[in-house]
């Protein structure tokens, strides 16, 4: 969504776009996953009212403009964008939209397609994109590093110029070579890093690496330890992950124990339409203070067959046909697995992060909107409302941002001589994965993290001895990145010693 909209905004300007991806180009995203849907307003709603439950799901820690700009801007940009120009078939009750509700909203005010908004959203966008004359795709393309005149320049008298992204260099797997792309402008729109985590609910590109190479340019990060876990995964027999989306709970679903006895009563006065932090942290209590595999998500008792198979078509399917769980009669075996940060890049309201001619947008941007934990079905609205308006600035900087001379940025140079052994690699990325889950999970401890950081120490050094003395290959560019921001994540988690929203640590301070 973010990336879309932004080039699609931009392009609509006269500006001509590159739009880089690591698969085949909108195939495999955040966005093609969401179940839920997005927000739009209720019939009595308000944005103020928007506004409160966006304030008050991010613990403190969220930024009371960017939850207007969202709540005031969004409902426009959806009608503009996503309904007439996109045409994105949202399911419709009496000749208006029908509005789905979600935990710790006030009212029903999400537009959704069934349980599968982010695929017609994906596939609208993809439509618009690909047949945009001012687009140009790049897939099956890696970007390993961005490029900056005080990092690349072979000049010293260059880097006394002033902080800038100037490009990035990009590894086209079909080709197995590295080129250098100069730029006026570069906008990060890499999701997430929730791969990073042993249990996920993202799509496997979600590696960090938009958070780790602004990183490396010099861009400032901040609140990286506030990680959201969705409280309610399945893991499929396949091994796959079946997110069960937070509409589910929204139109009933109740939480209980495998013996079937309710729970979240004795969190929240919510019960299970409690904030997704609370709801994460109770499952994970059960699960540890009595030996739970696993908790039951109830929509049996709380919908008709008929309205089950109406609303949550997908998710019916997928487990009928994968494992022969009927939900329509059967409860739904679920546990928390990382999902959504509400940190990275820090950028103003428009998307501008600390480095000229850099912006981020969605999941890899914090704008403050966010906090400490992400209210339910904001995260697509994000993307589009702050798409847009990233697209407005950096219209309004092209100027002051002239294209360097590329003489003075030399080409990639090859290193190594032998493709990284897979076996490494694999091995090095389980343990990445099982130290993030184990020590920067959903409970924390001061002891956990600092185990983390010098874990994750120990294994950034051997794994940057192995990116240098191999050839390139993007699956160690991947694993290079997601190292580094699971490093960015324990020493943030390490440093607040607060307990807030997402970030739950038992030793906090009182």
């Amino acid at each position: 969504m973010a990336g879309s909209i932004t080039a699609l905004a931009l392009a609509d300007a006269g500006i001509q776009v590159l739009l880089i991806s690591k698969g085949e180009g909108g195939t495999s995203t955040a966005t093609r996953m969401a179940q839920g849907g997005i927000v739009y307003r209720a019939p009595e709603d308000t944005p103020e009212s928007l506004v409160q439950d966006i304030l008050k799901a991010g613990d403190g820690a969220s930024l009371p403009e960017a939850a207007r700009i969202l709540a005031e801007e969004g409902p426009r940009a959806v009608e503009t964008w996503l309904i007439a120009r996109l045409k994105v078939p949202f399911d419709r009750d009496h000749g208006g939209f029908h509005l789905t509700g979600e935990a710790a909203h006030t009212h029903r005010r999400i537009l959704h397609v069934g349980d599968r908004t982010g695929q017609a959203i994906q596939e609208a966008l993809n439509r618009a994109v690909d047949a945009h004359p001012g687009i140009e795709r790049l897939t099956s393309t890696t970007a390993v590093d961005l490029i900056t005149p005080s990092h690349h320049a072979p000049d010293p008298l260059d880097h006394y110029l002033p902080e800038r992204v100037v490009g990035v260099y990009a590894y086209i797997k079909k080709e197995k070579r590295v080129v250098r792309i100069l730029c006026r402008a570069v906008v990060l729109a890499t999701g997430g890093a929730g791969r990073i985590f042993r249990f996920s609910t993202n799509p496997p590109g979600a590696t960090g690496d938009g958070y780790a190479m602004a990183y490396r340019a010099g861009a400032r990060l901040i609140h990286m330890e506030y990680v959201q876990f969705h409280p309610t995964a399945h893991r499929l027999p396949s091994g796959q992950v079946l997110l069960i989306t937070e509409a589910m709970r929204g139109e009933g679903a109740v939480l209980r124990t495998p013996e079937g006895q309710t729970f979240m009563d004795r969190y929240h006065p919510d019960g299970s339409l409690a904030p997704r932090d609370v709801v994460a942290r109770a499952i994970h209590e059960e699960m540890v203070n009595h030996g739970y595999p696993y908790v039951l998500l109830d929509i049996a008792s709380a919908r008709t067959p008929g309205e089950i198979r109406q609303r949550f078509p997908y998710i019916h399917r997928v487990l009928l046909e994968e494992e022969g769980l009927d939900i329509t009669r059967e409860p739904i075996p679920v546990v928390p697995m990382a999902h959504f940060f509400c940190g990275g890049i820090k950028t103003d309201l428009w998307g501008r992060s600390t480095l000229a001619g850099l912006y981020a947008v969605g999941e890899v941007a914090c704008n403050g909107l966010h906090g400490a934990n992400r209210l339910a079905s904001t995260s697509l609205l994000e993307g589009l409302v702050f798409g847009i308006r990233t697209a407005q600035a950096v219209q309004e900087d092209l100027p002051s941002l002239p294209p360097f001379p590329s003489s003075r940025i030399p080409p990639w140079e090859m290193t190594g001589e032998e493709e990284p052994d897979p076996a490494l690699v694999h091995q090095d990325w389980r343990t990445l994965q099982w130290i993030m889950w184990n020590y920067v999970g959903v409970v924390r401890t001061g002891e956990r993290l600092s185990r983390a950081v010098r874990d994750l120490r120990h294994l950034w050094f051997e794994v940057e001895h192995f990116y240098r003395h191999t050839l390139l290959h993007p699956r160690l560019v991947e694993l290079r990145n997601g190292i580094q921001t699971g490093l960015l994540v324990a020493r943030s988690a390490l440093r607040n010693r607060s307990r807030r929203g997402v970030h739950f640590r038992k030793d906090a301070r009182v």
